[in-house]
């Protein structure tokens, strides 16, 4: 009984070369769908134009530090938690601090974010809870530096800024962290455990990178304000 013809060996090898060039063009494909998302998220951390730090040099008000605790790129994936914190200098007299948020893509101008003031407090540490992060998010803190101001009451000629210059972040979402994310976000947790108390500021400095900024000028223990 004759058995069935072989097929061609040639055939068979163009067809899995040609099964392998397909496979590859899908995998190129995913990884190029993949790419712009994968860039954008490197491009925001190395351009941007955020600062960390506030405050200017000029005057009682406008020179006070506050500084959004996140990395040194000015740009934050708060995580699950959405938890951030704000670090205000030493100063002695306190002024209230305003808090802004609103999407990167929009005008700053006329923008429709979103407002918090936080009361006038001494040196020290407050931490809050921010909304679902659908959008990269521009986030700015500032001094209200007119309110009371007894300067500009006793010299109409004295310079005085409505705000402190501010410090500017970018909130991103989780699937947007990378790794310089996490010790930050592990250090606000921490710090939730000190709500109503006081932690050392070294613990602070060390913990967010401001061991610059923090010196011997500070209280040696900083109050942990949670709201």
């Amino acid at each position: 009984m004759a058995g069935r013809p072989e097929g061609n060996p040639s055939t068979s090898r163009t067809l899995i070369r040609q099964r392998h060039a397909l496979l590859t063009g899908l995998l190129l494909l995913v990884a190029a769908s993949q790419l712009p998302e994968v860039l954008a998220q490197s491009s925001l951390r190395s351009t941007f134009p955020g600062r960390r730090v506030g405050g200017g040099t000029r005057g009682e008000c406008s020179s006070r530090l506050v500084a959004n605790l996140v990395p040194s790129t000015s740009v934050f994936a708060p995580g699950s938690s959405l938890q951030i914190g704000l670090l205000e200098g030493p100063t002695a007299n306190p002024r209230p601090v305003r808090l802004s948020f609103r999407p990167l893509n929009s005008d700053a101008a006329h923008s429709s974010g979103v407002e918090r003031l936080l009361p006038a407090s001494p040196a020290g540490v407050t931490l809050l809870a921010v909304s679902a992060l659908k959008v990269p998010t521009v986030w700015e803190s500032a001094y209200k530096c007119e309110e009371g101001s007894a300067t500009a009451a006793n010299n109409p000629l004295a310079f005085v800024q409505s705000e402190s210059p501010p410090a500017v972040s970018l909130l991103v979402a989780d699937n947007d962290s990378t790794p310089e994310d996490k010790p930050l976000q592990t250090a606000l947790q921490q710090l939730r455990r000190f709500c109503g108390s006081t932690v050392p500021r070294a613990q602070v400095a060390k913990s967010f990178g401001m061991t610059d900024v923090v010196n011997g000028e500070w209280p040696a223990e900083l109050p942990v304000r949670c709201l």
